[in-house]
């Protein structure tokens, strides 16, 4: 392992969850792509390890597989343009590497602009899955094999073995297809798998179709998305939304008052003077799609609910005190 993959593992760690060395070569920590297991926080089944003279990314839980280079440009696209140039200069780029010599010249990417699957509504299981959750399954697409039909855009995972179905919510940006989440249908600890197929386009769900110059609901998932007028989803970790044309929006996060992650975000949320949801005491369900199954006008609840600045700071105290 050269002294540049060190020095960027080292700098990426602090984005990785029980990051720890456990030799020269080989280190350990919580998969960020399917999120490791939700039950037993202290699960650590991704690795960085030293292959010849370059690095790869593997996680023994949701079988993702990759270059230190292709996983870099996933979790921080500006520290993976640092990396590429420091290979560059140190000449590690080239036929012997897998890390391309950096290009000062955009070219804008071409993507698929459809997806070559069924709709949910075209078989039993998904639409009866989607129609009781009082969701369209015409919005959504189904794929009985996830990881083949994955593979088949992107090389995501190293087997195919252990194949599932999974209903497909893809992920446009200008009408162009850049990326897809997988949604399990069966039990399974991983629920969500995020491929995307250009790292540096923005990990939202419905960005083609808001108005910017209305305020902007932004709610944890996709599903719940589709209840809110002029709302988008994050599909993954919260972003500086502003570069996507977005000045006014409104943060819709779980009704969960003991989870620190979800306290943590609506604190930094409220201290960055943005707007936000604090649900009533009067509420038990934890999401959107399960305050919509219980009979509720959530676009109303959300509408009265949202606050800002020390009002928002006030409501947030009690809240966390439910």
């Amino acid at each position: 392992m050269n002294h540049v993959d060190s020095k960027f593992i080292g700098l990426l760690s602090s984005k990785l969850e029980r990051f720890k060395r456990v030799k020269s070569n080989l280190y350990n920590f919580r998969c960020p792509i399917c999120g490791d297991s939700k039950k037993n926080k202290t699960k650590t089944r991704g690795y960085l390890y030293g292959m010849k003279a370059d690095v790869n990314f593997k996680c023994h839980n949701c079988g993702a597989s990759m270059t230190f280079n292709s996983f870099i440009k996933q979790l921080d696209p500006v520290l993976h343009k640092q990396y590429v140039f420091e290979r560059f200069k140190d000449g590690k780029t080239g036929r012997s590497t897998v890390v391309e010599e950096p290009i000062f010249k955009f070219e804008a990417p071409k993507f698929k602009k459809k997806l070559k699957l069924p709709k949910a509504s075209k078989h039993p299981r998904p639409e009866g899955y989607l129609t009781a959750r009082k969701l369209n399954p015409d919005d959504f697409y189904y794929a009985e094999h996830f990881k083949k039909f994955a593979n088949s855009l992107k090389p995501t995972f190293d087997s195919e073995e252990h194949d599932e179905e999974r209903i497909i919510i893809p992920l446009y940006y200008k009408k162009n297809l850049i990326g897809f989440q997988g949604r399990s249908i069966n039990p399974n600890p991983v629920k969500y798998i995020t491929v995307m197929l250009d790292d540096d386009a923005p990990k939202i769900y419905g960005l083609d179709n808001i108005r910017r110059d209305a305020p902007v609901y932004i709610t944890e998932g996709p599903f719940d998305s589709t209840f809110i007028r002029n709302s988008i989803a994050m599909c993954g970790a919260d972003a500086d939304i502003s570069r996507w044309g977005i000045s006014n929006p409104v943060w819709i996060y779980d009704n969960e008052p003991r989870n620190r992650e979800i306290t943590n975000r609506i604190s930094k949320t409220i201290d960055s003077g943005q707007s936000v949801v604090i649900w009533p005491e009067s509420i038990d369900d934890k999401d959107i799609n399960d305050m919509v199954m219980s009979g509720l006008d959530v676009q109303s609840v959300i509408e009265s609910n949202t606050y800002t600045g020390l009002q928002a700071k006030l409501k947030f105290n009690t809240w966390k005190k439910i």
